[in-house]
């Protein structure tokens, strides 16, 4: 088993848990010192004394950036054994991380995660954050996992590249890795933990806004990306409704306009940035996709306006709202 503490600006509870583990073996600890500066030196070269190896940034850099260089180094080692990741701050305890050091070991190949509960006295920005992250992980990929936002989590040695490749430097990272994982084949374990908060979770160098918004990205620029192409498919589908009074030939030429344009943005600015596919691979994909939604937006709006009598702009907006959900997924899970 190895162990990676990505810690920034830590307190007496860093050593604290060091002195925990090493109690329970001799195990490799490396400790990133995500550039803490000179005042917490002292904490490091404290670390280095019960037999740490701290890697040490000359500027901070982001959570996702402290565990990449931890990887890198355990990869550089030439690593076989399981590596479990875990917080500075107090909040993993030393027997949770064993469970899950044991879990890498008993199950093939998954992501193995320590879910929190949130039961009892649980600081309001933590529950009402793992609640939102968790339901857009269920929107993006049709799956459940009951803790996003837990940092105590079990990587097999073999998964070290890939980890390295996932895109994010700060705390985006360990949701970008839960997004980009069933693509890779990597299945998730959870593991029941404790539910650990000290001093209302004060520690935490979570800055609610600017990372939320981070974390959020992948699906708030799919959210624009959408909201863009459906307002020039909305105008153009009125207007050519107008002119021809066919509502199959406005849905078509609508949805042709608003689909190349909303392919070359998810191409360019959502899903293909880090990892750029081949167009003759992608598009394909994303207009088989197209054609699917066509289908049925037609399906969902003839029953909406010519069964039911919705009003033709509102049945759009309710066709939309059904679809817009359907077509994250699969363009993150088949086309890109």
């Amino acid at each position: 088993m190895n162990i990676l503490i990505p810690s920034y600006e830590p307190d007496e509870r860093l050593l604290f848990l060091i002195k925990q583990l090493r109690e329970i073996g001799s195990f490799p600890i490396v400790v990133v010192d995500d550039g803490s500066g000179e005042a917490y030196s002292q904490l490091f070269i404290s670390a280095r004394g019960l037999g740490c190896t701290v890697i040490t940034h000359n500027e901070n850099k982001g959570k996702g950036h402290a565990l990449k260089s931890g990887f890198r180094y355990f990869m550089q080692k030439g690593v076989t054994d399981g590596i479990v990741c875990a917080d500075s701050d107090g909040q993993h305890l030393p027997q949770d991380i064993m469970r899950i050091a044991s879990s890498i070991e008993e199950h093939n190949h998954p992501i193995v995660l320590g879910c929190r509960r949130f039961t009892g006295k649980v600081p309001f920005r933590s529950r009402f954050g793992n609640t939102a992250t968790r339901l857009v992980y269920t929107f993006a990929t049709g799956k459940r996992i009951y803790d996003t936002q837990t940092g105590l989590r079990g990587y097999s040695a073999d998964m070290l590249d890939w980890l390295c490749r996932i895109p994010g430097e700060r705390f985006e990272y360990e949701m970008n890795l839960l997004l980009e994982a069933p693509a890779a084949g990597y299945s998730f374990h959870e593991v029941p933990i404790d539910t650990v908060y000290l001093d209302h979770n004060k520690s935490s160098h979570f800055r609610p806004i600017i990372d939320s918004a981070r974390i959020y990205a992948p699906f708030l620029k799919f959210s624009i990306s959408s909201l863009s192409s459906a307002l020039i498919d909305i105008l153009l589908l009125a207007l050519i409704h107008f002119f021809s009074s066919s509502l199959l030939l406005a849905v078509l030429g609508a949805r042709l306009t608003s689909s190349i344009f909303n392919y070359t943005m998810n191409k360019r600015f959502v899903f293909d940035r880090d990892k750029p596919s081949a167009i003759r691979i992608s598009m394909p994909k994303y207009f088989a996709l197209v054609i699917l939604i066509l289908l049925l937006n037609y399906g969902l709006m003839h029953v909406f306006n010519e069964r039911i009598g919705v009003p033709l702009l509102v049945a759009k907006l309710l066709t939309e709202a059904v679809l817009f959900i359907f077509s994250y997924w699969a363009q993150r899970k088949f086309v890109y």
